[in-house]
């Protein structure tokens, strides 16, 4: 049985910002879900979690909502937490999945109790609520909604 593959590609203000070859899992045609190793060069320390080399993500994408979930474990399997990526919805086809970062994020710790919104200075330096003040009001609610998920302790409910 061979491996599906993707190649997924996050573009940021026009430009990509990263690429990098997943594993498909699934994909119904709404929700897909890829899985990659660590993609960028490097430690990644934010202060509240660190990704390295040997991290697994397993990545939601939508392309009926403005965000996308990845589920953050170490080599060994041990839950580091989700980072949530506001986006527009996600673009999949040809074997290439591409989302849209539009500077919000979420994190949400493995149990739960710590929910951090994220780049929200970035997000107001963009200019996008006066460039696109749909998009805008579409990505504040889409961080709304994830918040409240993770709060309200359903988070994982959204993963399937």
């Amino acid at each position: 049985m061979s491996v599906l593959s993707a190649e997924v590609r996050l573009v940021k203000a026009g430009a990509t910002k990263i690429r990098y070859p997943a594993e498909l899992l699934s994909d119904d045609g709404t929700h897909l879900v890829v899985r990659a190793p660590w993609a960028a060069p490097g430690v990644r320390d934010f202060g509240f979690v660190r990704f390295e080399p040997g991290d697994v993500f397993t990545e939601h994408y939508w392309r009926d909502r403005w965000y996308s979930v990845k589920e953050v474990r170490t080599g060994a399997g041990v839950l580091k937490g989700w980072y949530c990526d506001i986006t527009r919805p996600a673009v999949a086809g040809g074997g290439e999945v591409v989302v849209e970062d539009l500077d919000l994020d979420l994190w949400v710790s493995a149990d739960g109790r710590t929910v951090l919104r994220l780049d929200e200075d970035e997000f107001a330096e963009s200019g996008l609520a006066d460039r696109d003040p749909q998009a805008a009001e579409e990505a504040v609610r889409a961080l709304d909604e994830l918040e409240l998920l993770a709060r309200g302790g359903s988070f994982s409910d959204l993963l399937g």
